[in-house]
């Protein structure tokens, strides 16, 4: 999956999962009202890539962290929205538990 489509396609997912229009989604992130459908529409078809700056500004109105548009893996992907969407203790215990399984490192 090219990095294009992987951001279109986690777009596209948490767009409809927010049940917002291309629209909607554009001009609730600050995108001009006549311009706001099209561009998204490009965004979500993969022909071009939000700049950071919009990336966050979307990422904001879904709900969803940043890194979310970006994961190739679609287990990461969940993990990401998962951790994102957890109050502070949550995520303390899920970074614990996690840490605390890891693997030592070899030393060289």
């Amino acid at each position: 999956m090219a990095g294009s489509s992987v951001v279109a396609k986690r777009l596209r997912e948490a767009r409809e999962r927010a049940g917002l229009s291309q629209k909607q989604l554009g001009i609730r992130a600050g995108i001009d009202e006549f311009s706001a459908s099209p561009r998204i529409n490009q965004y979500e078809r993969g022909k071009h890539i939000p700049d950071l700056l919009t990336a966050e500004r979307l990422c904001k109105v879904l709900n969803v962290p940043p890194p979310y548009l970006y994961a190739k893996d679609e287990k990461l992907a969940e993990w990401i929205l998962v951790f994102g969407q957890a109050d502070a203790a949550t995520r303390r215990e899920i970074t614990s538990a996690a840490l605390a399984r890891r693997k030592p490192q070899r030393k060289t």
